[in-house]
C-alpha cells in the first residue's frame, strides 16, 4: 500500500511539475496575438489607442501586474471594452501569455 501512494504521489508531482507555464514559449504566442495592440514590451501602441479612442494600460504597470492570473486569463480569453477576446490564446497557451506579461513588470 506504501509503494502504491508514494508512486501516486511522485506521479502527481511530475505531472505538476511539467505544466508550468513558459514565458519563452508565451512571448512567441504574445509576439503574434497581442504586440500589435500592446507593443514589444507591454507599452501600449499609441496609434491603436487613438484610432480605438481608449486609453490603453501599460502591461508593465502596477496596476496590471497586480491583477491575479485568474483576472488577466479573463480579459484575454474574454476581452475587456473595446479589446476583443484573443480566441488564437488558450490552453497553455494563455497560460505563457501570462507567464510572460509577468515578466513584463517595473
Amino acid at each position: 500500500m506504501r509503494i502504491i501512494l508514494t508512486t501516486l504521489v511522485l506521479a502527481a508531482f511530475a505531472a505538476g511539475a511539467g505544466s508550468a507555464a513558459d514565458a519563452t514559449a508565451g512571448k512567441g504566442v504574445y509576439d503574434k496575438s497581442c504586440k500589435s495592440c500592446h507593443g514589444a514590451d507591454g507599452t501600449p501602441n499609441a496609434a491603436v489607442a487613438k484610432m480605438m479612442k481608449v486609453e490603453m494600460k501599460d502591461l508593465k504597470s502596477p496596476e496590471i501586474q497586480a491583477l491575479s492570473d485568474t483576472d488577466l486569463k479573463k480579459i484575454i480569453t474574454e476581452g475587456k471594452g473595446k479589446m476583443k477576446p484573443a480566441k488564437s490564446v488558450s490552453g497553455a497557451s494563455l497560460d505563457d501569455v501570462v507567464a510572460y506579461v509577468r515578466t513584463l513588470k517595473h
